[in-house]
């Protein structure tokens, strides 16, 4: 077991959920999860009380936030209760968001059951949910207590779920990683195969990226923005499509890609690079979303600032600047560029 330290928060990579009552702060605990993840965690769930959440991204909204209040009191939840949020990062960023406004927060940990969640939404500190189709457009950035990423969890995935994880693992190589970008490409069967060794380095090696750009900019001022890699792109794909949200990174990836080449930044190899490594992780790499209907969605995404939006766009495999574009001139870009 490996652990990375963030703030006050712990990220037990290789951890068993066997061992999550010593990690418990208080008896006093509420689990927030799905039915589909209840199934696979009854034992754990039928130890605690249990509020159950709707699965899916379509119900990741203030209603759902306000079923769990109402559970919560029902429950005569107090500051002493401790919420686990037991799942992917759907739930945790629902049961993190709850926990953080029910009597003005009260301590939360997860328990994170996906590939995706384990390198992204379990670590870092956002918490919210969506808005009229906006992602995440309500919500907080608080820590949990810790985050239990246990490659059990990883195996027993659907291999579509599976993979989506991987969109993160390669945005956080494109981000500052260029090694790890190396690795990925060395051992890509291993992974697809859910080998433990293989799949326990990659996860760390994603969140040390991750919890080492956070310790920096935790409420996202500067260098935390480098994180929405491929992001800008990826929430107006998931407004106008079924696809799931790493397989919209991973087209957001290619299309920031595509950009930075269409400006000069990077070159058409590492963009190829990119796109080719995607492909061979089963990840889709385009859209056929017209470019106008993209361009709509960005224009309402939350990095936006009066007529600009903060662009995050890759100058090579390992490196990634922040740029300030108007929105005009993003306009212009999407819809000229090759």
């Amino acid at each position: 077991m490996k652990e990375i330290t963030l703030y006050n928060s712990h990220i037990l990579i290789g951890e068993s959920v066997d061992n999550i009552r010593k990690y418990l702060p208080s008896s006093q605990v509420v689990i927030i999860t799905d039915g589909n993840v209840r199934r696979r965690y009854a034992a754990l769930c039928d130890a605690f009380p249990t509020i159950e959440i709707e699965a899916g991204e379509p119900h990741k909204t203030l209603a759902t936030i306000d079923g769990i209040a109402s559970e919560l009191v029902r429950l005569e939840a107090d500051r002493k209760t401790f919420i686990l949020g037991v799942g992917g990062g759907i739930v945790c960023d629902i049961a993190g968001f709850a926990a953080s406004i029910f009597m003005r927060g009260l301590p939360f940990g997860f328990v994170s059951t996906t590939l995706l969640s384990q390198v992204d939404a379990s670590v870092g500190g956002k918490n919210g949910v969506n808005y009229k189709g906006y992602k995440n457009m309500l919500g907080v950035f608080a820590q949990p207590q810790f985050a239990i990423c246990d490659p059990l969890s990883i195996a027993s995935l659907p291999q579509k779920e599976f993979v989506a994880g991987f969109a993160e693992i390669v945005k956080a190589a494109m981000i500052t990683g260029a090694s790890l970008f190396d690795y990925i490409e060395e051992n890509v069967e291993k992974a697809l195969q859910k080998d433990p060794q293989t799949l326990e380095h990659l996860v760390y090696e994603s969140v040390k990226i991750k919890a080492d750009i956070v310790a920096v900019d935790e409420r996202e001022q500067g260098e935390r923005r480098k994180l929405n890699l491929g992001h800008t792109f990826a929430h107006a794909i998931e407004k106008n499509a079924t696809l799931t949200h790493g397989e919209a990174v991973s087209v957001g990836l290619c299309k920031a890609s595509q950009l930075a080449v269409a400006l000069g930044l990077m070159s058409a190899g590492e963009q190829k690079r990119v796109e080719n490594l995607l492909q061979r992780l089963t990840l889709p790499t385009a859209t056929d979303i017209p470019n106008a209907t993209l361009y709509a969605a960005m224009r309402k995404d939350k990095k936006k600032s009066g007529d600009s939006i903060h662009l995050v766009l890759p100058v090579g495999i390992g490196r990634c600047e922040v740029r300030e574009v108007t929105l005009a001139a993003l306009s212009d870009l999407i819809s000229t560029k090759r």
